[in-house]
């Protein structure tokens, strides 16, 4: 069976001090590099969302690697473009579209606040051949929503982001990997192609597209490590 590794970060930035919650999602540039630069020498092809999906569908065959980025973090501008731009990689990014241009409010008392992309930065990562995908309007937890909230969450989102950055926006991320089945439903009659979890381990064709397998990247993520997420059946004993 072809296996494929979707890979999960969030910031791309230098990781703040020791003891600081939540330190182990910021992974630095350097790492970023070297990551990205160890899937090219492996012969792997970096891909949005979007360019994985015939992938999914077992259209096509290959050595191929998803890559996310959760939330919209302007340094995913600033660290991660450039260096996926050298390789010829793509990469979905999930933005919040009502905090375009904030910050991560949704962390407030628990990590520093970051700036989040820009329209211009959007406009930017989109040129760049990115490609866009939502996290609900607010990075709502949908479990602890009424339906019609949830809903509106997912369905709006999309049509706010579509509108700030002008592409297609076919693919979600339930933020904190909060969802039920309902929710799925919801993306799905939404218009969206996909959705992504936090449960741990790789894909393959055949894969339900509205609850896929994610594997983390995290600040401590070794070379050993990495290789043994993309490469062996490391995560898929952990999801």
């Amino acid at each position: 069976m072809n296996h494929i590794p979707i890979l999960m970060y969030h910031q791309i930035d230098a990781p703040p001090p020791r003891g600081t919650p939540l330190r182990g999602l910021i992974v630095s540039p350097s790492s970023f590099a070297w990551q990205m630069r160890m899937l090219r020498l492996l012969g792997y092809r970096g891909l949005s969302m979007r360019d994985l999906e015939p992938y999914l569908k077992g259209e096509k065959r290959g050595k191929v690697v998803g890559l996310t980025f959760d939330d919209g973090y302007q340094n995913n501008v600033r660290h991660a473009l450039p260096v996926l731009k050298k390789h010829g990689f793509t990469a979905t990014c999930y933005g919040v579209s009502g905090l375009i241009g904030g910050t991560n409010r949704w962390d407030y008392g628990k990590v520093a606040e970051k700036p989040l992309m820009t329209q211009e930065d959007w406009r930017i990562w989109r040129d760049a051949g990115m490609d866009v995908g939502s996290h609900t309007r607010t990075h709502a937890k949908l479990t602890e929503l009424p339906a019609a909230e949830a809903r509106e969450q997912i369905v709006q989102s999309k049509h706010e982001l579509e509108q700030a950055v002008g592409c297609e926006v076919r693919h979600f991320c339930y933020p904190y990997g909060w969802y039920g089945a309902e929710h799925a439903q919801m993306v799905r009659e939404a218009g969206y192609t996909s959705a992504t979890t936090t449960h741990r381990g790789r894909v393959s064709p055949g894969s339900d597209p509205y609850t896929l397998q994610r594997i983390m990247v995290a600040r401590a993520t070794n070379p050993l490590q990495f290789l043994m997420k993309i490469a062996t059946s490391y995560e898929d004993r952990r999801g």
